[in-house]
């Protein structure tokens, strides 16, 4: 279902789980046939990913997936995974992302137990974004999952040049990387705001934030059990959902 419009007002859409699949039907001949057409049209459509490398500030190589657009030049989107997770996680978001028409870098985290360095690891995926031909770089969007949730909207509140955001599961306050503040600082621009209804924390933190600074801020609870990129893997309308919320906020 596509986003409302609501500048500077806070929208909330509840989804539900997944249906249970339906019984399985005998397919006769045409029904097969149209079956398969679907199955490869869907294959040939799907984006794929190339492994890239790039350098931080402080000199870490990062490793990260990079997702030709489906036209060019295209906004740029830069996904964070969860601390201690990989970009693999994102893959069926970032390819469906590619396929609408975006520039997208899933990047992998440099190997860390503090997490004040890897807000240098968000600012060298923007930088590779904004040198590739194939990105407009006044056009950057940042997704962040839990932990990555966090440091995308610290990172996007000192950099105007991001135009939106989307954070699954963030928190007000996870390990000193607080939210509250940023939100304020990002100001005027769009934030996509999701947690499931059965992560308390990060429910109770969406909605928090909701309510700070004069943008649109849209609260997506889904009634499926999961946290950040989980929710990907269990709420199959999840990636349709950010496909739609960058089409309106990325220019």
């Amino acid at each position: 279902m596509p986003f409302a419009e609501a500048g500077g007002q806070t929208l909330t859409e509840h989804r539900g789980q997944t249906p249970a699949e339906p019984r399985r039907q005998t397919l006769g001949l045409l029904g097969l046939t149209v079956a398969l057409a679907l199955v490869l049209t869907s294959t040939i459509g799907a984006a794929t990913a190339r492994r890239v490398t790039f350098r931080t500030e402080d000199g870490v190589t990062l490793n990260a997936a990079f997702y030709d657009p489906s036209r060019q030049p295209a906004p740029g989107i830069v996904l964070l995974p969860m601390h201690r997770r990989s970009h693999v996680d994102w893959e069926p978001a970032a390819s469906q992302l590619a396929d609408a028409g975006f520039a997208v870098l899933a990047i992998d985290f440099r190997s860390s137990e503090e997490l004040t360095p890897l807000a240098a690891d968000v600012r060298a995926a923007k930088a590779f974004l904004r040198g590739r031909p194939e990105v407009t770089g006044t056009s950057i969007g940042l997704a962040g999952a839990s932990i990555g949730a966090n440091l995308a909207l610290l990172d996007a509140a000192d950099d105007p040049g991001v135009q939106s955001v989307a954070l699954l599961s963030p928190g007000l306050d996870y390990r000193g990387l607080r939210t509250e503040a940023a939100m304020k600082k990002f100001g005027a621009r769009a934030a996509l705001l999701v947690a499931s209804t059965k992560d308390p924390y990060a429910r109770r933190s969406i909605v928090q934030l909701a309510t700070i600074g004069p943008g649109t801020r849209i609260v997506r609870l889904s009634e499926t059990l999961g946290h950040g990129t989980t929710l990907l893997m269990r709420d199959q309308e999840l990636a349709g959902a950010l496909v739609d919320w960058f089409r309106r906020t990325l220019q």
